[in-house]
């Protein structure tokens, strides 16, 4: 993996040929191969593809069976749900409304099925009844249902017999909506925000960037083309599963009112200029999934393979989209697949790449996606003509979300932690500030402190206004991203890289900490004495190598213990985070193992110059 992601990152700015691809896949310097012989290659891809046919969940006649049956989760088996009695539709109700929580107001019923996972099938009176009896339970606890795909079991029986997929989706209620975050990557000029403004405002592009205008917030991006900062767009689905944003121009308050699922969009530079707020945005924003765009007629080029290596750093799952294909032949967008193919399988990345070719398809990968790590959806289309469009929409509005509710609810247990990513001054409101809840429940009225400041210290404050994707809330969870109004609080007393903790926290600060660090790409060697920019969460700051544990200097694909302290003021850090550090074309990952707390504050210019 270490080695994978080393040869990823590369130096950043060059541009893959085909010798070089070549290499890469097949090469002894390639992705981490070192010395594997193309007969281990073959093994490697053999085993992941056996691993995927154990994991596809796809009903056919040829694969009779699905995993057994979880008894947690948002995936439901029934057999049948012919005239139940009122007692057990009672118990069916609850059932769903159990596996709509699961899910975070989502569910998958799948029609047919024993609880072992066998695909008995129903004759199509009873499917018929079935789903008449889900849609009565899907009311019952205040929830539309969506049928996904029904396919035959048997077909050369006198009696066919089907079996159905069907979503559960519930109606929005004071703005419990699911939210997923996905940050957009890949190379300058691939087409990332053209592809979001035509998902976002139902309209395709004409060729010129015309889609893309609305996405950009300064004037040099409209000129140039180049988006160089972190900007966010919406796309709400009801609880039928239909697209909310296209009516008349609807405001973000407006589309969330009406919206059960809300994809939340991190449009994220290309240009390896702007590879440090690219890194900040998936760093700080903690996406749930990441895009790749991939241009059809350029391939794998310039940034691609360094944001693929960042995601996969992060543990980021992604996802692939390949633009531009108006632009091409068939075979030319055949080749940009297979080379993407070719370097996802390799033994180091380990992933498989599934191309989406029709619904079906899509709503196998989301549901494979989620689920196992290793799969890699594949999307083939244009924002020019539409082609394949809709498979995108049907893969967002089915892909169910990370983390599960007993996840959810065990960080909402926990002290407030809010981590401060923008910070804004708003006429007739005051400061507010942008982020993401970490933990806890913040409520409008809520008394936080925020930190730490240059002398290491926490200012308090209390809560105004919250606002979530542009319309107003009253209570923000663990998990959900929000601007938080102020008032009257000093905006030069905040950065970006703070949190807003409970007082009752306690919080941990430091100057120095050590952490366990594989070196991704040096040109010569890292060693103490040695400057770079450390990106933990939303903290980005130089730092200083103070020690290497055990060694003098490190070079590429070596691991180490490093003590690093921070060159300008204190962070609040925890053990255990994940890190990356880059300077110039050094670049390296790794993890916190140990914090040297702040013991002795060191009062800043402006309290010496108070006092």
């Amino acid at each position: 993996m270490d080695a994978l992601v080393s040869d990823l990152f590369g130096s950043g700015n060059e541009t893959i040929s085909r010798p070089q691809l070549s290499a890469c896949c097949g090469g002894k310097q390639g992705l981490g191969l070192g010395l594997a012989s193309k007969k281990a290659n073959a093994k490697a891809n053999k085993k992941a593809r056996a691993r995927f046919s154990r994991n596809n969940y796809r009903p056919s006649h040829n694969a009779p069976y699905l995993p057994p049956e979880a008894e947690e989760g948002n995936i439901e088996y029934k057999l049948k749900l012919v005239n139940p009695t009122q007692y057990r539709f009672e118990h069916l109700a609850t059932q769903m409304k159990w596996r709509l929580q699961e899910g975070k107001g989502e569910a998958v019923y799948q029609i047919g099925v024993e609880d072992n996972g066998m695909l008995v099938g129903l004759s199509e009176e009873d499917m018929r009844a079935s789903l008449k009896t889900l849609h009565l339970m899907a009311q019952k606890v205040g929830a539309d249902i969506t049928i996904l795909r029904q396919s035959e079991v048997d077909e050369d029986s006198d009696c066919p017999r089907s079996i159905a997929e069907v979503l559960i989706r519930k109606v929005p209620d004071d703005q419990q909506f699911l939210d997923l975050r996905v940050a957009v990557l890949g190379n300058v000029d691939s087409g990332k925000s053209t592809l979001l403004g035509v998902l976002t405002q139902g309209e395709l592009d004409n060729g010129r960037g015309r889609a893309r205008l609305n996405l950009f917030r300064h004037l040099h991006e409209i000129q140039t083309g180049r988006t160089s900062s972190i900007s966010f767009e919406i796309l709400g689905f009801n609880s039928k599963g239909e697209v909310v944003n296209y009516s008349e121009s609807r405001t973000a308050e407006e589309i969330c009112e009406s919206a059960s699922k809300m994809i939340t969009f991190i449009d994220l530079a290309g240009h390896h200029k702007y590879l440090k707020t690219t890194i900040f945005g998936l760093t700080s924003y903690c996406p749930d999934f990441a895009m790749l765009v991939v241009s059809a007629n350029t391939g794998i080029a310039g940034t691609t393979r360094e944001h693929l290596g960042l995601a996969m750093a992060l543990k980021v799952p992604i996802f692939i989209v390949i633009s531009k294909v108006d632009l091409c032949t068939r075979a030319t967008v055949e080749r940009t697949v297979r080379q993407l193919e070719r370097v996802l399988k390799q033994p180091g990345c380990n992933k498989v790449p599934m191309v989406v070719a029709n619904k079906d398809d899509a709503v196998t990968a989301a549901q494979q996606f989620a689920q196992s790590p290793s799969i890699t959806p594949i999307f083939t289309l244009s924002s020019v003509s539409g082609e394949s469009l809709d498979l995108l929409k049907v893969f967002f509005n089915i892909i169910p979300p990370l983390s599960n509710s007993k996840e959810q609810e065990g960080l909402m247990q926990q002290l407030t932690e809010f981590q401060v990513d923008e910070i804004y001054s708003v006429p007739e409101v005051g400061t507010v500030v942008g982020g993401t809840l970490y933990s806890g429940i913040c409520r409008e009225g809520d008394d936080l402190v925020v930190g730490p400041t240059d002398a290491g210290q926490f200012h308090k404050l209390t809560i105004g206004s919250i606002q979530r994707n542009r319309s107003a809330c009253r209570v923000l969870k663990a998990g959900q991203a929000a601007t938080l109004a102020l008032g009257e609080f000093d905006r030069s007393l905040l950065r970006k890289g703070m949190v807003m903790v409970s007082p009752e926290m306690d919080p941990t600060i430091c100057w120095t900490f050590e952490a366990e660090v594989v070196l991704l790409f040096h040109a010569k060697t890292f060693h103490k004495g040695f400057q770079v920019t450390v990106h933990i969460g939303n903290v980005r700051q130089t730092a200083i190598v103070e020690e290497l544990y055990g060694k003098e200097a490190l070079r590429t694909g070596e691991k180490a213990e490093v003590r690093f302290r921070f060159i300008k003021h204190p962070e609040y850090l925890k053990v255990g985070a994940k890190m990356l550090f880059r300077e110039g074309v050094t670049k390296g990952i790794g993890h916190i193992t140990k914090l040297q707390p702040v013991t002795q504050y060191k009062p800043s210019q402006r309290e010496e110059e108070g006092a």
